[in-house]
């Protein structure tokens, strides 16, 4: 089952974040699939996943995630990626800055019967904040 998970956990960043595939997410992530994002913002199902993912490509709509090492034990996959773009947009609410951004961050997964069902996000996102508006 590791194995698959991985396969799963890689999916997620290759098509959701970097395809734009948003239908992906219903097929791997569970109905009441629960993610803890950066920042303290918890969403609780698809579709507040998908609001929340599309907020921040508002902002960064050219963001691309580079899957930096993937491991899997059991149902737990922890990935640590590499996140590049320019902010052009103001899903952050912040004007466009035109900035680069590049920031690394790691998301450990719990899968159940092959979708996600938890998942953790660790990056951060007040230097990303900071940076964007000048700070």
């Amino acid at each position: 089952m590791t194995t698959t998970n991985v396969q799963l956990a890689r999916r997620w960043f290759e098509e959701v974040w970097n395809a734009r595939n948003p239908g992906i997410i219903d097929e791997l992530a569970a109905p009441a699939c629960v993610g803890h994002h950066e920042g303290g913002e918890t969403t609780r199902s698809p579709g507040e996943w998908r609001a929340m993912q599309q907020r921040f490509l508002d902002a960064i709509p050219d963001a691309c995630i580079t899957l930096e090492e993937v491991l899997g034990d059991g149902d737990q996959v922890v990935v640590r990626w590499r996140c590049t773009g320019r902010h052009t947009g103001t899903g952050l609410d912040i004007e466009p800055s035109g900035r680069p951004i590049d920031v690394r961050g790691v998301t450990w997964l719990r899968f159940e019967e092959g979708r996600i069902a938890e998942g953790w996000d660790s990056w951060n996102l007040g230097g990303l904040l900071a940076h964007l508006a000048g700070v």
